[in-house]
């Protein structure tokens, strides 16, 4: 089904049972779309069908806790960061529910993963001030970059770059061929004086980054000059939320939620608000996703939600 303003606008929500009694704090679809996997902060970590919309595994972290959980290019395995014990990365096999590998050096909270798109490699971003970069297949990370603040890291569609933020100000890009060299790009943009920036995304093009807040805005800039084009602000967030804003899987739109039950849909092109729906309550919503194969949405709010046009609730097939 195509993704337009007419289909966003139909989308229906259908409340998925509660398997956490704490706030999820992070949501990932598999690349095959088939599910979907929250960490809590009540330390659970819960893999949901996408096509029936059950939960099907649910795993307890209490020693480690969970949180940025991202599948690995399997839908077998995941990463998640630790909130209890240490700030080590744990590598998790969930048919098994046994650790593969831990992930150590770290010395803060670790605020973000990315996975590479074509490689066993991924990227962790710390307060401690580091962005390391690890292959799925050692214990010690690969490279580590060390910072003047706290950085957000991710890659471009191709694996062939990288993008670190920096104090909410800076952009670095990196090749990942020559990283050892430094950053061959950076940018300076004005300072967010009244957010912070808290998420970073490239586009599936690899055009555009765009940079989440705790704030109203949401930044786009242009990922070879620097440009920032625009600035997204028509979200409810007055509480210093970090808010996830994504894309589409075509690119054409960006959505986030906010702290009024709403969920917004922009034009990626111009930045015109071009559609919104809204929860049933007011609470926070904190993470939206689109799956990246069927015409699916996942959002959390007090609990995990789907949405999916009106006209799709009531078949018995997979989604479209």
């Amino acid at each position: 089904m195509k993704i337009d303003v007419n289909s966003l606008n139909d989308l229906s929500l259908i409340k998925i049972t509660k398997e956490s009694s704490g706030r999820i704090n992070t949501v990932c679809f598999s690349s095959d779309g088939s599910c979907l996997i929250s960490s809590a902060e009540d330390d659970t970590l819960t893999v949901y069908d996408c096509r029936t919309g059950q939960g099907h595994l649910r795993l307890c972290s209490r020693k480690y806790g969970a949180d940025q959980v991202i599948f690995t290019h399997t839908n077998l395995n995941c990463l998640h960061s630790s909130t209890k014990s240490d700030d080590a990365i744990r590598y998790l096999s969930l048919n098994e529910n046994k650790y593969v590998r831990f992930f150590v050096g770290h010395t803060k909270k670790v605020v973000n993963l990315d996975l590479s798109p074509v490689e066993d490699l991924f990227l962790s971003a710390s307060l401690d001030r580091t962005v390391r970069m690890w292959d799925l297949r050692a214990p010690t990370a690969q490279a580590m970059v060390h910072l003047p603040s706290r950085p957000l890291a991710g890659f471009d569609p191709d694996g062939l770059i990288f993008a670190v933020a920096i104090n909410s100000e800076a952009l670095n890009l990196y090749d990942l061929r020559a990283y050892q060299n430094g950053p061959f790009s950076t940018f300076l943009l004005p300072q967010d004086r009244d957010c912070d920036w808290t998420g970073l995304k490239f586009s599936p093009d690899g055009n555009f980054i765009l940079i989440s807040t705790n704030g109203p805005a949401v930044r786009m800039i242009n990922a070879y000059t620097g440009e920032l084009i625009y600035s997204l602000v028509d979200r409810v967030n007055g509480r210093g939320i970090p808010l996830e804003a994504s894309f589409t899987p075509d690119g054409k739109y960006i959505l986030s939620g906010s702290t009024d039950g709403s969920i917004y849909f922009w034009n990626q092109n111009d930045g015109v608000l071009a559609a919104r729906v809204q929860h049933d309550t007011s609470a926070i919503v904190n993470c939206v996703r689109f799956n990246p194969q069927y015409y699916l949405m996942a959002s959390a709010c007090n609990g995990l939600n789907f949405w999916l046009p009106s006209n799709c609730i009531d078949s018995t097939s997979e989604p479209e």
